[in-house]
């Protein structure tokens, strides 16, 4: 028993160190703002201040004006109260945009941050987090960091100001009084800790459960047309509501205990102005104060628990910011699994910041020097595996799903790294390069090809922005591109869509060859890049392809066989190894794996199109 106890104070003592941490390294990112923070503060000791003037004035007018029955001296009264007030607009002026200033500022440093991580981050990464995963803390976790770090120090100052300058006032005014209104203060100080763990409890399973969906609202939009074609918008629908109802369920657990808090704070201030009353009237039948005082009294008992409330209500939401801040954390903290070493990023730079760097272009010569490749999942793909594609080669992998063929194109890309050996590019470790030189050699065409919700131009200009029109132009005629592009309404100043949606696969997949043409990189991959367009599109692509390739170190990954017969080098991969190697007459004549799948698949091809023919 007393080990458990010592324990759960252990663990107690480490959260509140984690949480300080926490809030130490959000707060590190206002550091560029500390000169408007700290006229914030000011401008919110002021507020403070005055508030706590206001009583006194009218004490003042009460025991003066209102009591003797006289207006002498009342306009230069006014005057002064006037006075007070107008400073004040000001200062809720002052206080409203810089803590809009601080807000924005703050969410946009945090998204920057988070965004650059996103930069560097590998693909391992990636495919362990859903993309709504991700949305939730670049969007509605960041905002809500902002919106309450801000806010909740122009609350926070203002709340502590104004209960502090309320009990020096009381106190002076009358030390027993005083004492006996603010002795509701450690009651509230014991219901407030016992509110602030489980309301932070509780956010927790609401954010959790918030972005799981965000991610559902993402996996739905993107397979709208795989749910409508496989009739499961019914099956669909019911996991979405249990998602729902568990967030809902969550939600009124989180609300709840707000709902609760609040109300306590407001009854313990009723209490307390209770008691200024009972016993401030008994002072006043005793002359010990006047009716003005009692009448101040009244007033910061009241003012004293608004702001109270609303620290109680920052500390509420200091609890939900907490959950966002560790989600927000945890996507920026993330281990980079594909760095440079320290001297490699000196010469080279970073991905993110490459300093201006300017990049030779590389031959191509790829050597693997008994690779072997472990995923993080514990599931081995290469081991032992030698290579070597010499400078200009195109090179073609088949095989069946799981192979090894995207895992081999992969580590070429440094888009993961060997567990162990060594890749060569043009005699050197290709980890001495560095990953900005390495990726402005690389070009990837995939076979669903991705353009972003920006024009023609700007989508094939993308590898390399410095590129003049002239050159955008030329790459798209060598991509056969340009003739499709110079019919759309407004040319190459023609807005794509999310993803090409205003495009067909083909069309896309012309602009991203365009794109590769333009960036000129000395390695470039392909993923079957005609599987789902038109025979006439198939031509134009094929064509295109050819002229990618030229002087460039290649490699194909091949589905349909058919497409990779002017290959170099065709590599039939087996369970992580190289069955075959050779061009496709040498594997056809070897009659082997490759020759099978290639005799079945044209077998296949034949009989489609004799049905097509037939229909």
């Amino acid at each position: 028993m007393k080990h458990h106890i010592e324990k759960n104070r252990l663990l107690k003592k480490q959260r509140r160190a984690e949480q300080l941490a926490m809030w130490k390294e959000l707060l590190g990112y206002s550091r560029e703002f500390r000169g408007k923070i700290i006229i914030l503060a000011a401008v919110m000791l002021v507020v403070a201040g005055i508030d706590v003037i206001f009583p006194l004035m009218t004490r003042y007018a009460v025991d003066n004006f209102v009591v003797p029955g006289t207006v002498e001296g009342l306009g230069l009264f006014a005057a002064v109260f006037a006075g007070i007030s107008l400073i004040q607009s000001v200062n809720v002026y002052l206080l409203i945009h810089l803590g809009g200033l601080i807000e924005m500022g703050l969410v946009y440093r945090l998204r920057e941050r988070g965004f650059n991580k996103l930069q560097r981050l590998s693909f391992e990464f990636f495919d362990k987090k859903a993309s709504g995963w991700l949305l939730t803390r670049m969007t509605s976790d960041c905002q809500r960091l902002g919106e309450v770090i801000s806010w909740g120090i122009v609350d926070m100052i203002w709340g502590m100001a104004m209960m502090g300058g309320i009990a020096v006032v009381m106190l002076i005014l009358n030390p027993l009084l005083g004492v006996i209104t603010l002795s509701v203060v450690p009651v509230l100080a014991v219901a407030s800790y016992y509110f602030q763990d489980r309301i932070l409890k509780s956010q927790r399973l609401v954010r959790k459960n918030n972005s799981r969906i965000s991610a559902a609202f993402s996996e739905g939009i993107q397979g709208g047309p795989t749910v409508k074609v496989l009739t499961r918008e019914e099956e669909s629908g019911a996991e979405f509501d249990s998602l729902s109802t568990r967030m809902r369920r969550t939600s009124i657990i989180s609300a709840r205990f707000s709902a609760l808090y609040l109300p306590v704070v407001l009854f313990l201030g009723s209490v307390g102005t209770s008691l200024a009353l009972g016993f401030g009237g008994d002072m006043i039948q005793r002359d010990i104060i006047t009716y003005g005082t009692l009448l101040a009294f009244i007033s910061y008992t009241i003012q004293f628990f608004d702001p109270l409330s609303e620290i109680a209500r920052v500390i509420s939401e200091l609890q939900s910011a907490r959950a966002a801040g560790e989600r927000v954390l945890s996507m920026i903290r993330s281990r980079e699994s594909i760095v440079d070493d320290p001297d490699v990023i000196e010469k080279w730079g970073t991905l993110v910041d490459p300093a201006g760097r300017e990049y030779s272009r590389i031959l191509g010569d790829i050597r693997f020097d008994n690779v072997g490749f472990t995923y993080s999942g514990g599931q081995r793909v290469l081991e032992n595996f030698d290579l070597h594609i010499r400078a200009g080669q195109t090179v073609a992998l088949v095989g069946e799903t799981g192979s090894g063929k995207t895992t081999i194109v992969n580590l070429i890309c440094r888009f993961y790294e060997p567990t162990e050996g060594v890749i060569k590019i043009d005699g050197s470790d290709y980890r001495s390069m560095g990953l900005p030189a390495l990726r402005k050699n690389l070009g990837y065409v995939l076979q669903s090809p991705q353009l972003f919700n920006i024009t023609v131009r700007e989508n094939i200009r993308y590898g390399n922005l410095e590129a003049p029109d002239e050159a955008v132009v030329e790459a798209a005629r060598l991509a056969n591109a340009h003739h499709f592009i110079m019919q759309l309404e407004k040319g190459y100043d023609t807005l794509v869509g999310e993803g090409g949606s205003h495009l067909s696969t083909g069309q896309k997949q012309l602009i991203s060859i365009a794109r590769a043409i333009l960036a000129d990189p000395g390695i470039i991959v392909l993923d079957e890049a005609t599987s789902s367009v038109d025979p006439e599109t198939e031509g134009l692509i094929q064509e295109a392809v050819q002229r990618v390739l030229e002087n460039r170190t290649s490699f194909v990954i091949a589905h349909r066989l058919s497409t990779i017969r002017e290959a170099d080098r065709i590599l039939v991969i087996h369970q992580g190894r190289i069955l075959e190697d050779g061009n496709h007459d040498e594997l056809i004549a070897l009659q082997g794996r490759y020759a099978q799948m290639y005799r079945q698949q044209f077998m296949e091809e034949a009989e489609f199109r004799l049905m097509g023919d037939a229909g």
